[in-house]
C-alpha cells in the first residue's frame, strides 16, 4: 500500500536530514569522503566538508518555513513523475531540485551524474532512512524515459540535447552559467579572503563560483593576489594544477599579457567563464555603465558578488556557496513550476 506523506511530514524529513548532516560523526565522514573521492578526484575532504555544511545550512528549520510560507503545499497532490538530470561538478549538486520534487508531493526520477553518484546517493539514503514514507517517492533511474516532467542541468551544449528531447514537455532546462565579483578598490584583507572562497571553492567548477572580477584599478590586482596566497591548498590537486600548468604554457607561448602567482592566473579579458586556473578581470570606469554591462550579460551570469551597499542585490563576499532555499539557480522558481504541473 502506498504511503502518502503529508506536506507536514515531507518538511520535518528534511529538517532533520539537516540536523544529521551537521552532526555526523568522524568515522561516517571518513568513510563518506574517501568513498567520494575515489569516484571523483575533485570532490577532495574541503569541498565534502563545505557541500555538508552548506547542505545542513540550508535545511535549517526555520529556513525552509520562510521559504514555503509563500507557497500553497497541497496534502494529497496528484503526483507526477519528474525526471532529473543532474550535474556533477559539485558534490550533490542537485540536491535542491531533488528536493524541490519531493517538497511539491511529486515523484522524483533522478539520473545520478557518473561524477556525483556515491555523495548524492548517500544522501538519498540518509533521506529514506529519516523517512521510510519517501520509498514511493524516489526513483532513481539511468534513463530518463515517459517522464511528465523534467529538469535538467549541464552544459550549453547539453542544453540543446536537452531542449530537443525534452523542450515538448513541462521542464526547466539549464545552460552554462557562472558568477562575477565588483571590486570598488576600498575592500579589507578579511573581504578579500572571504572573496577567495568564492573563487577556489570547489576549485572554481560550480556556477556560484567567481570566475571574473572587474575592478576600479589594474593597481589594486597585485594586493589582490598577494592576498589569495593562502589559497595555494588547490595546486595540491593534481586536475587542478594540470589545467593550471597547460594555460599557463599556452599564455607564455603566445605572449599572452598576464599576472601569476604560482597557482592562480589573472588575465584582463572581456569574457566571462575563465578556464580552471584562471581568474578574468576587467576594469570598468564607472558603476552606471559595469551596470549596464551587467544587464545585458544577466542570463549568463548566477551570481554577482559585491558589497550589497555599494551594489544593489548582490551576494556578499564569501557567501556565493551558499544559497538559500529560495536561491533559485538560474533565478526559475523551480517549486512553483512544480505545483503547477498538471
Amino acid at each position: 500500500m502506498e504511503v502518502r506523506l503529508s506536506s507536514k511530514k515531507r518538511i520535518e524529513a528534511f529538517c532533520r536530514l539537516g540536523n544529521l548532516l551537521s552532526k555526523l560523526n568522524v568515522e561516517e565522514k571518513d568513510d563518506l569522503f574517501r568513498r567520494a573521492n575515489n569516484q571523483n578526484s575533485w570532490f577532495t575532504e574541503v569541498t565534502m566538508e563545505s557541500a555538508l555544511n552548506g547542505l545542513s545550512k540550508l535545511l535549517e528549520k526555520e529556513k525552509l518555513e520562510k521559504w514555503l510560507s509563500t507557497y500553497s503545499l497541497a496534502e494529497n497532490p496528484v503526483s507526477r513523475k519528474v525526471g532529473i538530470l543532474m550535474a556533477g561538478n559539485i558534490p550533490g549538486v542537485g540536491f535542491h531540485d531533488l528536493m524541490c520534487v519531493l517538497i511539491s508531493g511529486h515523484i522524483a526520477v533522478p539520473k545520478l551524474s557518473s561524477a556525483d553518484s556515491f555523495f548524492s546517493k548517500w544522501l538519498i539514503n540518509r533521506l529514506l532512512q529519516i523517512e521510510s514514507g519517501f520509498e514511493n517517492y524516489i526513483q532513481v533511474e539511468e534513463m530518463l524515459k515517459g517522464m511528465d516532467a523534467y529538469i535538467a542541468t549541464g552544459s550549453d551544449n547539453s542544453a540543446r540535447y536537452f531542449n530537443y528531447y525534452f523542450g515538448k514537455y513541462p521542464s526547466i532546462i539549464r545552460a552554462n552559467r557562472t558568477s562575477v565579483a565588483i571590486l570598488t578598490g576600498n575592500e579589507s584583507e578579511e573581504t578579500l579572503d572571504r572573496l577567495g572562497q568564492d573563487i577556489f571553492l570547489y576549485f572554481g567548477l560550480g556556477c556560484r563560483n567567481v570566475s571574473k572580477i572587474f575592478v576600479k584599478n589594474v593597481a589594486h590586482l597585485q594586493h589582490f593576489l598577494d592576498v589569495m596566497e593562502k589559497f595555494n591548498w588547490v595546486a595540491f590537486n593534481h586536475k587542478y594544477l594540470n589545467n593550471y600548468e597547460y594555460i599557463k604554457s599556452i599564455y607564455l607561448v603566445n605572449s599572452e599579457p598576464h599576472l601569476d602567482n604560482g597557482f592562480l592566473i589573472l588575465r584582463e579579458s572581456t569574457e566571462l567563464v575563465s578556464p580552471i586556473g584562471v581568474l578574468f578581470y576587467e576594469v570598468y570606469d564607472s558603476k552606471e555603465d559595469l551596470f549596464q554591462k551587467l544587464d545585458s550579460l544577466e542570463s549568463k551570469i548566477q551570481c554577482v558578488v559585491g558589497d550589497p551597499d555599494e551594489i544593489p542585490g548582490a551576494i556578499r563576499f564569501g557567501e556565493a556557496q551558499y544559497p538559500e532555499p529560495w536561491d533559485y539557480a538560474d533565478k526559475v522558481d523551480t517549486l512553483k513550476f512544480l505545483l503547477g504541473l498538471k
